[in-house]
């Protein structure tokens, strides 16, 4: 007699059910990379207006190209030659800019813990870390897509933004004057748009609303360059605040 069960008959043991197919993972990778590609390219073209604002407030084709080549993060320079073109003190200007630029420093905090470049890659990754990159590399879902977004954001706007800025320096004569273009605004228009989507919480948004109240009310009585400054006090301004009133909170 045999013994053997076919396995096909009613009867038969049922073995174990074959585990399912694993759900593919989404492939964020396209995803990253036009995120990347779209904030690079409408952000680099305004590097035109950069230039030609530059070049305006009296610097020459290569000090403007030098600024973009080596600072690279935008709303410092605009902040810088607005601060010349408004006559203000070079040492002013540049500091002034110098405090916009140290949000990056944050930002590279945060960067670095996501994304996890060699040791040997952060000099050169930290020439990329600015609001755009931040902003993207934020938005990922995982450290692989998060990688990706930062390093075509980077690569892509650091190329279209140094490119426009040489166009824009090298036009700008035929141009005239940026501000009857609306050019001089173009630089605050892009850090606002990327800025504000950041601000998630109470904390944040009162912070900028009182930096953007004390810019607001010292323009007009402080030198080009000084209320970039005195904004700069509204991050400690609030935090003090809300630590004070965290601390009510605790002992009640």
């Amino acid at each position: 007699m045999n013994d053997r069960v076919n396995p096909s008959s009613p009867g038969a043991a049922a073995g174990p059910a074959p585990a399912p197919a694993p759900a593919a993972e989404p492939d964020t990778a396209r995803g990253a990379v036009r995120d990347a590609l779209g904030v690079g390219v409408a952000v680099g073209v305004s590097g035109f207006a950069f230039g030609a604002t530059a070049a305006a407030a009296g610097l020459s084709v290569a000090q403007t190209c030098a600024l973009s080549l080596l600072v690279f993060t935008g709303a410092s320079q605009f902040a810088l030659v607005g601060a010349l073109a408004a006559g203000g003190n070079p040492f002013t200007a540049a500091a002034g800019a110098f405090f916009l630029g140290v949000r990056n420093c944050f930002y590279g905090l945060r960067l670095s813990a996501l994304i996890r470049p060699p040791r040997w890659l952060r000099p050169l990754a930290a020439q990329w870390v600015i609001d755009e990159t931040a902003a993207v590399s934020f938005a990922q879902p995982d450290r692989r897509a998060a990688r990706l977004g930062f390093a075509v954001t980077g690569l892509t706007l650091y190329l279209l933004w140094n490119l426009t800025t040489l166009l824009g320096a090298l036009g700008a004569s035929g141009l005239g004057d940026p501000a009857v273009w609306g050019l001089d605004a173009a630089g605050p228009a892009v850090f606002l748009a990327l800025v504000v989507p950041m601000l998630k919480t109470a904390v944040e948004r009162a912070t900028a609303v009182l930096a953007a109240l004390l810019a607001l009310v010292t323009l007009p009585l402080l030198p080009a360059g000084v209320p970039v400054l005195v904004a700069a006090l509204a991050a400690p301004a609030v935090l003090f605040v809300h630590g004070r009133f965290d601390d009510r909170e605790v002992t009640r």
